[in-house]
């Protein structure tokens, strides 16, 4: 299973913005640099961040962007459903576009679907929180 580009750009900013004080705003173009990728990427991400109220944006001169919650109460499971697309990871776990024709007796569709629900049960043990353990060393690579 592979997360899109999208997931893996939002779980950037949030461990960002986790390795700053809460009270800090932090601009996209120092994110964009940090990371070395496309301010026009994280526009659209922090939008949305945004309106799923995960992080905080403040317009204006002095703007910018914070959590909107503490790391310890996003968890990477939750946040990884909320964000990603789907999770058709093979024709048949969409059902309205499933055309193989082996469905009925086919039993990939519930092996993958456990594999699947095995990883969210990992995802859903760790919080942003988790993933920022190290702050010091991130701030320093972030910089």
């Amino acid at each position: 299973m592979r997360l899109t580009q999208y997931t893996d750009y939002s779980l950037r900013v949030l461990i960002y913005l986790a390795t700053k004080k809460e009270d800090k705003l932090t601009n996209i173009k120092d994110i964009a640099t940090s990371y070395g990728i496309s301010k026009n990427h994280l526009m659209k991400i922090t939008y949305e961040l945004g309106k799923l109220g995960i992080i905080e944006t403040v317009r204006g001169r002095n703007g910018g962007m914070r959590l909107a919650k503490r790391p310890e109460d996003i968890n990477i499971g939750t946040f990884i459903r909320l964000v990603e697309e789907d999770f058709h990871i093979v024709e048949c776990f969409n059902d309205e576009k499933n055309v193989c024709v082996i469905s009925q007796a086919c039993r990939l569709r519930g092996v993958l679907g456990e594999a699947m629900m095995a990883y969210f049960n990992v995802l859903e043990k760790y919080t942003l929180r988790d993933l920022v353990h190290n702050q010091d060393e991130l701030t320093m690579l972030l910089r």
